[in-house]
Parts: C-alpha cells; structure tokens; sequence
C-alpha cells in the first residue's frame, strides 16, 4: 500500500508545494499556469510521482495567492479576491503577517476537510457510478456541460463555449471502433496529415493556461515591479491562536462550501472563496466589520478557496469529469500514462488512489509549514520583475509541448494557435472552462451517444432508459432554468439602479 512513498516522492511534493506557493504568490500567475507548464515533466516521472508534483503546485498555488492579496491588496489568484477585503486593511494597520498566518491555518483547514470529503465521498460515487450504462454516461457529460455554461457570465456563451469545444475535439479521422466510418472529418483542406488525429490534448492546455496567461499579461504592459518597501508585513501585531476562538463554524461551514462548490464542475475557486465569505458575514454577529479588517473574512475565504482543491477531485477521480481547469489539467497526466480516470479507476488502482489522497495531504502540511514559518521570505516573491519570469516561462511551455510526443513541430503549433485562441477568447466574452471540458469529454460523449443508440436504437431512450436518466434530465432543464431565472434578476437590479 505505501511501496509508493519514496524520498522521491516526498520531495517531489515539497517542491511542487513550494513551486506552487511563488506562482499563486506573484499577480497574473495561478496555479492552473503552473500545473499546465510542469504538466511534460511528469512523463519520465511515473505516474504517483508525476501526481505528487502536481498536487503540491495545485495546493501550493491556491494558497499561495493570499500572499500579494494581503500585503498589496492585488489577489494573486482568482480565488483569494475576498482575501484582499479584510487582509488588505490588517496589513495597513500593520497587521500584516498576523494577517498571512491567519490565511494559513484557515487554509490548512479547508484543505484537510476537503480531502476527508474526497476520502469518504468518491469511492463511493465511484461504486455508484460502475452501474450506469452509456446512456447515463452521456446524461453525465451533459450534466457537466450545462452546470458549467450555467454558471458562465452569460448563459448562451458558456452553452456554445462548451458545443465548441466538442467540435474542435472531433476533429480527425471518425475511428471505426468508436461507431464511424473511418474517413477525415472536420479538417480544413491540407490538412489531413497533420490533423489525422486531431489536436493533441496537452499543448492544447499548456497554450490555454500557459501562453494565453503570457500574451494577456504582456497586452497590459510589464507592470512595475514592487519593492520590498511596499509589503506591508507589519510586526506591531503577533499572531495568536486565540483568534480562532469562536470560529469553529465559520471554518467547517467555509470549508464544506468550497468542498461543495468544487465538486460542481467548472465552476471555480472564485465563486467558493465568495460564495463562503458572503455566508460567513451573514452569520456574522460583527457583519458591520468585514471589509475593515475582520479576521473572520480572511478565515472563511482562505478555508473555503482551499476547500476547492478536494472537492474538484471527487468527480474527475469516481466519474472522470474534471471538477475544474486545474483537474482539468490532471486528466493529461493520466493520459501521459495511458490510465483513463471514471468509475473504474479506484477499484482498478488502489495505489494510485492511495498515492493521490497522502500527496493532498502531505502537500497541505508542506503548504502550511513552508509558509507558517517562511512567509517574510515567500512575500519577496512579489518583487520579483516579471520581464525577467516571463521569457522563462514562454520558453518552458515550448519545450514541454515540443518534447510531450517526441518531437513533433506541430505540436509547437498547436500551442501557439490556442494560446492565441485563448487571448482572444477573453476580449469575445467566450468561457474557457466550458470549452476545455467540452474538449476533453465531447469525444467520450459522442461515444455514449453512438453506442447508447447502437444498443437501443431510439432517442427515447435516453429518457426512458431508467430513474437515474429522469433525475440527470431533471438537474439539466433545473441549472438551466436556474440560470436564466438569475441572469434575469440580475438585469432587473442594473436596471432598477
């Protein structure tokens, strides 16, 4: 059972927590960039040293964003954005390494109650799942699909998002074994040898999270370096446990809503760090202090952005849909090692499985000494100059791509057409989310669909097939209707004010 736990092993955590730390640490750089960027360094690596790298830059990353979002104001990930509305003011009032460790006990927390919930929760949805036929499989996918538009900016976007992203994966040749005919599809004309078998998976998302991050960033200009001057670490104040007295609640109830909300595929650390911060203030018997300074602010965001990482692993690992961008990423990593994640995966691996939940948590025990007694160190991260980490970067994300299949040049371009797709599609409001799941899982759909039909022969199948199909029906027509019923009330509140 723990033949798995080397030195290697160890240390390959450590240093993908500590890795992991610097990029949530510096602004415009997340975690999502730094799984998407070591994702090639994991093929020579196996495939429980290759996950114990990339889970500690995942854990690493989520938390390492409260760094700049405390000391600057600047959350340097998307998650710690509520971060910056009680951290920010405890650093102005000198305040601000009570403040860092505050966030880091928290999101010691969140992550260790949602690897209990992962622990618990995905072997058995894992068991549960074995039992459903491909119609049910399909039902699934769509479920993901539609949860993720819904959850979109703008429902009609996120919905053609997601529908293009399957497209683009079906590019290629319409193989025999899954039900076609064999013959090119989809492929503009010259293009058949190159597109035989469609875009590569992994530059696809190193050119997504990777090189759009860059071409984004360097649209803005290289922003000005901060000196160490301007980190407002602080010393008037020490941090004392005695501020969690009282907090029980709001740390369990943060936690277990990041948890929630990452389980939900696509919808991202953003939203739990919020959607736990707005409930913690509501119950808050000193809701009139959040936003100046409270500690319980920074304890439900950090708790419940760290939640996250758990909880999107419970339906990648029991159904093979990636909970987030970042999981996302992990499906290539098993790709590299040909094991194909779903129902099946935890029965048929139980040392994989057993490596993923001790690296999550040696990694959130690496993540909270690292920065509990090292954080003055980690806050120069944010200094920095970014003109220099870019170019390193760039070159990173070329390499990977070009080494991943063993030298092909297209791949290289491959990269560079989605890292530009990837720029683009932030300026034409289009949702990278639903458009990378629909990529990854639109050639397993099509799969579903074709054999559902093969094995039954009509649509009606797929709602009459049995009372799990009804149910799935019932959670698709219920996040759509949802949706629009909110963007609704949401264009009745601007247009009230």
């Amino acid at each position: 059972m723990i033949e798995f736990i080397t030195p290697m092993f160890l240390a390959l955590i450590v240093g993908g927590t500590t890795v992991g730390i610097i990029f949530g640490a510096i602004p415009g750089m997340t975690a999502t960039m730094a799984v998407a960027i070591c994702l090639p360094l994991t093929y020579s690596l196996g495939l429980e040293n290759g996950l114990a790298l990339l889970l500690g830059l995942y854990v690493g990353g989520i938390s390492g964003g409260l760094v700049p979002a405390i000391l600057l104001g600047i959350p340097g990930t998307p998650s710690s954005i509520t971060t910056t509305f009680d951290g920010f003011p405890m650093a102005k009032r000198g305040e601000g390494e009570a403040a860092l460790r505050i966030g880091i006990v928290a999101s010691l927390v969140g992550g260790l109650i949602s690897l209990f919930v992962l622990y618990l929760f995905a072997p058995t949805l894992a068991d549960f799942a074995i039992k459903f036929s491909y119609v049910e499989k399909f039902l699934i996918i769509l479920f993901a699909l539609t949860v993720m538009a819904a959850l979109s900016t703008d429902l009609l976007l996120g919905i053609f998002s997601g529908i293009l992203g399957v497209f683009v994966a079906l590019i290629g040749v319409y193989d025999i074994s899954d039900g076609g005919n064999g013959k090119h599809r989809l492929i503009p004309p010259g293009m058949e040898y190159w597109l035989d078998s469609g875009f590569s998976l992994l530059p696809v998302l190193i050119g997504l999270f990777g090189l759009a991050a860059i071409l984004d960033q360097a649209e803005l200009g290289v922003p000005k370096g901060h000196t160490a001057d301007e980190l407002k670490v602080g010393k008037q104040s020490r941090f004392k446990f005695s501020v969690f007295k009282g907090q029980g609640t709001n740390l369990v109830r943060s936690s277990l809503i990041g948890t929630f909300v990452g389980i939900l595929p696509g919808v991202g650390g953003s939203a739990a760090s919020i959607l736990a911060y707005s409930n913690a203030k509501t119950f808050s018997k000193n809701a009139k202090n959040f936003g100046k300074g409270e500690p319980a602010g920074i304890i439900a965001s950090e708790s419940g952005n760290n939640g996250l990482t758990g909880g999107a692993l419970v339906p990648l690992l029991s159904l093979g849909i990636p909970g987030d961008s970042t999981t996302a990423l992990l499906i290539g990593a098993f790709t590299l090692q040909g094991i194909q994640v779903g129902p099946l995966f935890i029965g048929n691996s139980p040392d994989t499985w057993n490596a993923i939940i001790f690296a999550m948590l040696i990694a959130n025990i690496a993540m909270f000494v690292l920065m509990y007694f090292a954080i003055r160190y980690f806050a120069l991260v944010v200094t920095v100059p970014k003109h220099l980490l870019f170019p390193i970067i760039l070159m990173m994300c070329v390499i990977g791509a070009y080494t991943i299949n063993y030298g092909i040049m297209f791949d290289v371009w491959t990269l560079l057409i989605f890292g530009v797709f990837g720029w683009l599609a932030t300026k034409l409001r289009l949702e990278i989310a639903p458009f990378i799941i629909g990529f990854i899982l639109g050639p397993s759909a099509e799969v579903y669909f074709v054999k559902s039909l093969e094995s039954f022969g009509d649509l009606s199948i797929f709602f009459t097939k049995s009372w799990i199909a009804g149910v799935l029906w019932v959670l698709i027509l219920g996040s759509l209707v949802g949706s629009t019923l909110l963007s609704r009330r949401a264009r009745n509140q601007d247009v009230s004010h």
